[in-house]
C-alpha cells in the first residue's frame, strides 16, 4: 500500500504540472503508465479523477473572474459573457468526442502516437513563435464568438494523445489573433467544461466501482494534482507575460524523440 501511495502522489504531481502546460498531461500519463500504474481498470479511473483535481485548481484560482453573482452589474455581464464563450468553445469537443471517443481510445492511446504528437506539436510551437503572429485580441472578452468557435474546433486535435489540450487551444487562439496572455487565459477557462465533460463520459464508460484502498489512492492523487496545479497556474500566468513557448516546444520534441528511440529498441 505504501508503494501505491507513492505512485499516487507522483502521478498526481505529474498531472498537476502537465495539465495546463503545452506538453500534454494525457501523453505523460500514458507513457508513465508503461512503468508506473495500478490495476488496469483502476488506472483509467485514477487518471480521470486526478484531472478533475487539476480542473478544480483552475476554478479556485480564477474564482473572481468566474463567479457571476456579485453586485457589480458591469462585471457580472462580463463574467456571463466569458461563460457564454466558454460554452460555445466546448461544443465542438462534445460533438466530435462523442462520435470518435471510442475509436481514439482504442487505436490512439499508445506511446507511438504520443511521441509523434509531441514532436509535431513542438515543431508547430517553434514555427509560431518564430513567425511572430500579430495579435488583435488582448483579452478573452475581446475575442469574437466566431473565433471562439474555431478555437474550440482546433481544441479537438487534443483528442489525439500527446497533442495537449492546452497546446491546441493556445496555438489555435494565437493563430486566430489572440495575444499570448489572452490565449493562455482562455485555455484555462475552456479546460473547465471540456475536462468535466470528458471525465464524466469516461467515468460513465469505465464505471466507478473500487475498493476502500483505491478510494484512498484517488483522494491522495486528486489532492496532489490540485495543489500542484494551483502553483503551476500561478507561475505559468506570470511566465507567459514575458517569455515565449520555445522551451516547451524543445521539451516536446526531445521527449518525443527519446520515446521513439526507447520503444524502437526495447
Amino acid at each position: 500500500m505504501f508503494i501505491d501511495i507513492l505512485k499516487s502522489i507522483f502521478l498526481g504531481g505529474v498531472e498537476g504540472i502537465t495539465e495546463f502546460l503545452p506538453i500534454s498531461s494525457t501523453g505523460h500519463l500514458i507513457l508513465l503508465n508503461q512503468w508506473i500504474s495500478f490495476d488496469p481498470g483502476f488506472t483509467k479511473t485514477f487518471d480521470i479523477i486526478i484531472q478533475l483535481g487539476a480542473i478544480l485548481a483552475v476554478i479556485v484560482y480564477f474564482w473572481p473572474k468566474l463567479w457571476p453573482f456579485n453586485k457589480d452589474e458591469i462585471k457580472k455581464k462580463e463574467i456571463y459573457y466569458i461563460w457564454y464563450k466558454t460554452i460555445i468553445g466546448v461544443i465542438p469537443a462534445i460533438i466530435i468526442g462523442g462520435i470518435l471517443g471510442n475509436f481514439i481510445e482504442k487505436r490512439l492511446f499508445n506511446p507511438w502516437v504520443v511521441a509523434g504528437a509531441l514532436i509535431i506539436g513542438g515543431l508547430i510551437l517553434i514555427y509560431i513563435e518564430r513567425k511572430k503572429i500579430q495579435s488583435r485580441f488582448d483579452s478573452v472578452s475581446s475575442i469574437p464568438m466566431l473565433t471562439i468557435f474555431f478555437i474550440g474546433l482546433i481544441q479537438c486535435f487534443s483528442m489525439i494523445p500527446g497533442t495537449s489540450r492546452s497546446a491546441a487551444t493556445i496555438i489555435g487562439a494565437i493563430i486566430l489573433g489572440a495575444s499570448r496572455t489572452a490565449a493562455v487565459e482562455f485555455s484555462f477557462f475552456l479546460a473547465i467544461p471540456t475536462m468535466i465533460a470528458a471525465s464524466g463520459y469516461s467515468l460513465l464508460k469505465h464505471g466507478l466501482v473500487m475498493s476502500g484502498g483505491e478510494v484512498i489512492l484517488l483522494i491522495i492523487g486528486f489532492i496532489t494534482a490540485f495543489f500542484v496545479a494551483l502553483v503551476v497556474i500561478k507561475y505559468f500566468i506570470k511566465y507567459i507575460q514575458s517569455h515565449n513557448f520555445i522551451p516547451f516546444a524543445y521539451y516536446r520534441v526531445v521527449l518525443g524523440v527519446l520515446v521513439l528511440i526507447y520503444f524502437l529498441f526495447i
